[in-house]
């Protein structure tokens, strides 16, 4: 019995020092990838910052930008803890940290998958699929925003400036219907036991006032990022239509979340994306880009950031 004892120390230590490993290996490749960045970013230089600070933004303006990077990641941490608040009640703390540590663990993954991962550490690997599940319903939800508008913006958009035809436009609605109609018609289908009707059903099983909560939330959250993108634009003294620079900004969201991509180079996706549309508005293509730059910082980098903290003081659950 007590020969054991001494082994079974060892082992535990071990699992210490491994988990101790990795959670500084996550966080010195987030920093990395950042800095790097930041490096290689002209958008960001230190000169076009102080251009920015003395020639176009205010301290009101600093404090406006600062708040909305706030209530964005606010939203998403409130929606996060509706969520789980279906089967388990958590702090606001508790759902900031889940959702900051992910962030951090996610930003060197495809898409932010590694935020699937990051926010099912917290909890018991039981509950592993569930957390899955509710992290998928939540950027489902942000999601269907981005798409929703992104469609909207791009037709207000091409009615503006005709960039295609109104044919190849009702072609693509048309394509778009049918791909929706093939999903609803075999929506029975199975493969390896999993079918749209079967996921169906395991979202209503969540309550509705917790979807009106997300689905309300994640339009704060969407409307929140997208006008931090406009009033970046009022900074500049851009002279353009708001309802022409929305249709541009979602477009690039859109555009922008349909292609695959890492966190650490949002900004270059969607830097080009923004010269793309922006550039028919006689907008200088250094704007949108610092723009885009500059969103990434205060929406990425400083979560990030905050979220190392969350990493570090992980503690692993049985």
């Amino acid at each position: 019995m007590f020969t054991f004892a001494p082994m079974t120390a060892i082992a535990h230590k071990a699992k210490q020092f491994l988990v101790f490993t990795i959670k500084v290996l996550i966080v010195s490749a987030a920093f990395y990838f950042i800095v790097r960045q930041l490096q290689q970013n002209s958008a960001l230089s230190l000169e076009n910052v102080q251009q920015l600070w003395t020639q176009n933004l205010t301290w009101t303006g600093v404090l406006l930008l600062i708040l909305l990077s706030f209530l964005n990641r606010f939203f998403e941490i409130l929606k996060w803890q509706t969520l789980v608040s279906s089967f388990q009640k958590i702090t606001l703390t508790q759902a900031a940290a889940q959702v900051l540590g992910a962030l951090t663990a996610g930003i060197f993954t495809p898409n932010g998958l590694g935020e699937y991962a990051g926010k099912a550490l917290f909890y018991p690997k039981t509950q592993t699929k569930r957390i899955v599940f509710l992290n998928l319903i939540c950027n489902g939800v942000q999601m269907l925003y981005t798409i929703g508008f992104g469609l909207l913006g791009l037709l207000c958009f091409n009615a503006y400036f005709g960039v295609v035809s109104n044919g190849i436009v009702g072609g693509f609605l048309a394509g778009l219907i049918a791909v929706f109609a093939v999903l609803f018609f075999s929506r029975s289908f199975t493969i390896r036991g999993y079918s749209i009707q079967k996921l169906m059903e395991k979202i209503n099983e969540i309550p509705r006032k917790i979807h009106q909560k997300n689905l309300l939330l994640g339009l704060g959250r969407y409307l929140v990022f997208s006008h931090q993108y406009y009033f970046l634009f009022l900074v500049f003294d851009v002279q353009q239509p708001y309802w022409l620079l929305m249709s541009g900004i979602t477009s690039v969201y859109f555009l922008a979340s349909s292609l695959p991509s890492f966190q650490f180079l949002d900004f270059a996706l969607k830097g080009s994306m923004a010269v793309l549309f922006f550039g028919p508005l006689g907008i200088n293509d250094w704007i949108p880009v610092f723009i885009t730059a500059l969103m990434w910082f205060l929406n990425v980098v400083i979560p990030v950031v905050i979220g190392s903290y969350f990493v570090l003081n992980f503690k692993t659950k049985p």
